[in-house]
């Protein structure tokens, strides 16, 4: 599946121009990442993984971030670690295949339309390739805009 289309992050831009977090997608996930101050300990971190939001910030202070997700998650197979000065939020789609254009609802508006687009092609060829492991995708094309790979998955939970 690597040579189908690496997963790439993507980056939301503050209006300074700074990283606010990063983020990109598979099958099954949406991962955001936040970089946290230095010196910052798992247990200083107040992080909270909803249905349908997400809490990041410093215990005792502000949530950093703070924003309904684009779509929903399953919080009991989400999980987040810190490493390396680095937070990762690992959210578990509801809906696997689904492309999300942003992992935030404030956020689907800013969305770039050729990476939401370049995201589905590559979602439905991994959902291909999975499915048919003994072909090669990787040159694969579509006429057209792919449906959403979450079509041929069998929808929630599949």
């Amino acid at each position: 599946m690597d040579k189908i289309a690496p997963v790439g992050r993507r980056a939301h831009l503050l209006p300074d121009g700074r990283v606010a977090y990063e983020w990109e997608q598979t099958l099954e996930d949406v991962t955001v990442y936040v970089a946290v101050p230095p010196g910052t300990r798992a247990r200083d971190l107040d992080v909270a993984i909803g249905k349908s939001t997400l809490r990041v910030g410093i215990a005792g202070n502000p949530p950093y971030l703070e924003h309904a997700l684009a779509e929903t998650v399953r919080p009991d197979e989400s999980v987040w670690t810190l490493e390396d000065g680095e937070l990762r939020c690992e959210l578990a789609k509801v809906i696997r295949g689904k492309s999300w254009s942003a992992p935030f609802e404030a956020h689907r508006a800013s969305a770039n339309k050729e990476e939401c687009e370049a995201d589905s092609r590559r979602l439905m060829l991994e959902r291909f390739q999975r499915e048919n492991p003994g072909f090669d995708f990787s040159d694969a094309t579509f006429d057209k805009p792919p449906p959403d790979a979450s079509t041929f998955m069998g929808g929630v939970g599949a």
